[in-house]
């Protein structure tokens, strides 16, 4: 695109389906590096990635041409294929149906990496429903808490 500059920077937040804590150690940096390449693949700028067991952050440079919500398809439904093919669950993986995306500033990136990186530290402190409520509230987004993510109170599956 000739003559477009942009500075946009989105994080994706999305849940495995049930909530249940399905990303396991062993394999968590095998799927974050895939999902980095389905985001550089399709022209974005991968900032920050964190999988947690039941759901993972992803910060991104947003190449304006591009639609956030085909980005969103694309990175689970080849994360879920990838997973499937890997084996790396004995119990049946899929992303929950929908997501997060908030925009942030340059001048916020470092401390917004720096969050998604220290996901285990975080969540030692709130729950992820608290974490991401709070996203919610903070960018003053109207929600029905009927339609937000599966939430569960214990992970269904030792970790």
């Amino acid at each position: 695109m000739a003559n477009v500059y942009s500075q946009l920077y989105i994080q994706l937040v999305f849940a495995v389906k049930g909530r249940n804590s399905l990303i396991k150690k062993e394999f968590r940096e095998r799927v974050e590096k895939y999902i980095t390449g389905i985001v550089n693949e399709k022209g974005h700028k991968p900032l920050a990635i964190y999988c947690m067991p039941d759901h993972t952050h992803l910060l991104i440079g947003l190449k304006p041409d591009l639609n956030l919500s085909d980005l969103v398809r694309d990175i689970k439904t080849g994360s879920n294929k990838f997973i499937k093919d890997n084996n790396f669950s004995k119990y049946k993986f899929e992303w929950q149906v929908g997501y997060g995306a908030f925009s942030y500033s340059k001048s916020a990136l470092n401390n917004v990496i720096e969050y998604i990186l220290n996901q285990p530290k975080h969540h030692k402190k709130r729950t992820f429903k608290e974490e991401y409520i709070g996203f919610l509230k903070k960018f003053e987004i109207e929600y029905n808490e009927k339609y937000l993510f599966e939430w569960i109170e214990e992970q269904q599956f030792p970790m």
